[in-house]
């Protein structure tokens, strides 16, 4: 096995976690890959990977190491993708927030990969802005304004934002028509994860927009927490209406004050500026400019 099948090995088994599976996908004996692996260690002159009975984890020379080998590697890829009719090929690592991949992505991701057979897809679940160059990640769909000048980011739309609460806590407060009616409620705190601050509600008016932060009993950092505290009761949230569509046609959440809603919400499509394009990044970007 050359070098650079060794080093595709080595990045697989770092993402499986395991080389019996590796060994299955690729159809290689184990060891096979145990004696790749271990070439690359006694080259480099490094342990590369911890080995247990149950799993299999690179060490901190491993993780540099494998950070080094994806940019290799994409660089390769896209040496031969110039020479072979510009069909894109290879893994491509992105990262989603699993509301959004689930809503928008995965619906028509079948229809993507066979249109574009070449491609491997690793989604990562997640709702910040990682270090797309360190953590080895191509692309990020996020909501919301970057805040990393190191990244470029390019719209795919905005999303309609909503105020809502469950039937059971508006039975016990009342339901808001007013901003002064909100001084005798509450809301569920959604913690930014940029800046570790809860973030206010918004409301659009005639004078302007309004941010109103009200006691928050309550406050997470996760999407999929804020609803469900919400249909518990807890207090009042805003969300994009897509995510919150299901909630409200099964009766769990109600929309109120929809005169006053939120600001639209941005969703984009980040990269890091010091990245090389790659044509399967370009190609999933050109997809879900046209999907959203």
């Amino acid at each position: 096995m050359d070098r650079l099948d060794a080093m595709d090995v080595f990045t697989r088994i770092v993402e499986a976690r395991s080389f019996t599976k590796v060994a299955a996908d690729i159809g290689l004996p184990r060891s096979t890959l145990s004696d790749a692996v271990r070439g690359l260690e006694d080259r480099l002159g490094v342990t590369l990977l911890h080995r247990t009975t149950r799993v299999v984890r690179p060490t901190s020379d491993g993780r540099a190491f494998y950070q080094r080998c994806l940019a290799i590697l994409s660089e390769v890829e896209d040496a031969e993708n110039a020479f072979s009719g510009s069909t894109p090929k290879g893994k491509l690592r992105i990262e989603v927030h699993g509301i959004l991949a689930r809503h928008f992505l995965l619906p028509a991701l079948p229809t993507f990969l066979s249109a574009n057979p070449g491609l491997e897809i690793l989604i990562r679940e997640g709702d910040r802005l990682a270090d797309l160059l360190r953590e080895g990640v191509d692309c990020a769909l996020r909501v919301g304004a970057p805040v990393d000048s190191d990244m470029i980011g390019r719209k795919l739309a905005d999303l309609e934002e909503i105020t809502c609460a469950s039937p059971g806590y508006l039975k016990e407060y009342g339901t808001p028509q007013t901003l002064d009616d909100l001084r005798n409620h509450q809301m569920i705190g959604f913690q930014s994860t940029a800046t570790g601050a809860v973030m206010p509600l918004e409301f659009q008016t005639t004078d302007g927009l309004k941010k109103m932060l009200l006691p928050a009993p309550v406050v997470v950092n996760g999407a999929d927490t804020l609803a469900h505290c919400a249909r518990l009761g807890l207090g009042l949230i805003q969300k994009p209406r897509y995510s919150a569509a299901e909630d409200i046609a099964k009766g769990h959440l109600v929309e109120v004050m929809s005169h006053m809603p939120p600001s639209p919400s941005p969703v984009s499509v980040f990269y890091t500026r010091d990245r090389h394009l790659s044509l399967r990044v370009r190609t999933f970007i050109d997809w879900a400019v046209t999907l959203f």
